[in-house]
């Protein structure tokens, strides 16, 4: 029976959207991946998409799948670039990995203009300004 199948909690893997000057002194915005476990995360599978509206209008992007083989113990990894261009979108990434054998998944979603410069604080784990998922 499905009220027999335990889903475990998901604990101490976050997400965060950082900014990062690039050479031309423009904002590189980028989502990362951080692994607060004293484990490391395995087969590590993303599907990032946005959608919502804008102007009375749906808006929604392209689903991306990134596939990241094994991150660190109490590490960070890039997932991708992110265009701020959608950050009046819902941002939702799908996370699924592994930690020995147990499959962990969750939801992450950066709710529109959750991205803006008043909710931007300093991320200790990427040494970046950005803004990460609570």
């Amino acid at each position: 029976m499905i009220k027999d199948i335990k889903i475990p909690e998901v604990k101490n893997v976050t997400l965060a959207v950082a900014r990062k000057l690039n050479s031309a002194d423009h904002f590189e915005w980028r989502v990362y991946l951080i692994n607060n476990n004293d484990e490391a995360i395995e087969n590590t599978l993303v599907a990032s998409k946005g959608y919502g509206h804008k102007d009375g209008e749906e808006q929604k992007t392209s689903i991306l799948r990134h596939f990241l083989d094994t991150i660190a113990p109490n590490s960070a990894t890039l997932i991708e670039l992110i265009d701020p261009a959608v950050f009046h979108l819902n941002n939702e990434y799908w996370v699924s990995y592994y930690i020995g054998t147990q499959i962990f998944d969750k939801r992450f979603v950066f709710v529109p203009d959750s991205i803006r410069e008043e909710n931007i604080s300093f991320i200790k784990e990427l040494e970046m300004e950005g803004v990460l998922h609570s």
